[in-house]
């Protein structure tokens, strides 16, 4: 393996087509002109990676592309200190009118995420250090994680799209060559911080893909576009579809509306986790993107569990913070 560092790529270069009439990338020209050839270009390059433009200026078809905010802002800030926090609950939490997510870092450090949604100008006052940590003070799994020393301010993040990318249109390449992984191909916000997850599983098909047809670019493209949505494609949807809920939720609490239900199933199954180990590793297998949650429940001990929860009144969590609280927190 050659790194090449500082070398910028500025276009695709194409040679002799696999499939008629569909472009076969053959490389790639720096900006300082240079052509490096490959017999398969890889975009890794994260979710503002620009190759929808430069697949288009090849002479392609425009891949599939689809974008939407989740509307969340997310306030954060980092701590430093001898002794980590200890963790006494989940690491993302949700409480009502915003999440709280905390993360262990490296060199000593960790961070406290609020993330809460974008539309509710009333959160903008987590920017403020006082009322930042007036509001965790309030979570009380979480309250322990300010004792440390702040190494930075409250630093504000928003406007984080959720993109999906397909290179196979209506059965047919887009071009040849060519295969976006990871964050390239499609990325979430990063509330449940499964980049990395998703990353390494797709770079695994990647990888699969290549050792089958790595001679054959046809067969490569749609071989790679059909493993891509059948084993990676469900964890990005599902994402979408709870993110969507949790934007309802926080929408329906700022305008004093009841919130939606949540997932039976889901709620059934958070319940269970804490009360049986097998559940709970089915649980964490969701989160670290081993395992569909639909792959998870069907499993005959945990379906099991799940159903003795059958009309059973779910308990609820005492230490979500209501909309009045809220508002008293926000006020000082």
């Amino acid at each position: 393996m050659t790194i090449r560092r500082g070398t910028k790529v500025r276009e695709l270069i194409t040679g002799a087509s696999a499939i008629r009439g569909v472009p076969h990338v053959a490389g790639v020209r720096t900006t300082s002109g240079e052509e490096i050839r490959a017999d398969l270009v890889i975009d890794a390059m994260g979710r503002r990676s620009a190759a929808c433009d430069w697949i288009v200026s090849a002479g392609a078809r425009s891949p599939i592309e689809e974008c939407e905010d989740s509307n969340f802002a997310y306030f954060t800030r980092y701590f430093s200190g001898q002794r980590r926090p200890r963790r006494t609950g989940r690491a993302l939490t949700p409480m009502g009118l915003f999440s709280i997510l905390t993360l262990d870092g490296d060199n000593d450090t960790w961070s406290i995420t609020l993330y809460t949604s974008s539309k509710n100008k009333a959160m903008r006052a987590l920017r403020d250090t006082a009322t930042f940590h007036r509001v965790v003070s309030a979570c009380p799994r979480q309250a322990h994680w300010l004792d440390g020393e702040p190494v930075t301010p409250v630093l504000l993040m928003t406007g984080v799209v959720d993109r999906y990318r397909r290179f196979v249109v209506d059965g047919r390449p887009v071009v040849t060559g060519f295969a976006a992984v990871g964050d390239a191909w499609a990325c979430t916000n990063p509330s449940a911080g499964r980049g990395l997850s998703v990353g390494l599983l797709h770079a695994q098909v990647l990888r699969n893909v290549a050792r089958r047809h790595i001679d054959d670019p046809g067969a490569f493209s749609r071989e790679y576009d059909a493993d891509t949505e059948s084993q990676v494609g469900p964890f990005y949807r599902n994402q979408i579809a709870a993110d969507r809920v949790r934007i309802a939720e926080m929408t329906a609490l700022e305008e004093g509306m009841p919130m939606p239900a949540p997932n039976p199933v889901m709620a059934k199954l958070l319940v269970a986790s804490s009360q049986d180990a097998d559940v709970l590793r089915g649980l964490i297998e969701i989160a670290m993107c081993l395992a569909l949650p639909q792959d998870v429940i069907a499993r005959p001990h945990v379906a099991a569990k799940l159903a003795e929860l059958d009309g059973c009144q779910l308990p609820q969590d005492p230490s979500i913070v209501d909309r009045q609280r809220m508002a008293a927190l926000l006020d000082g």
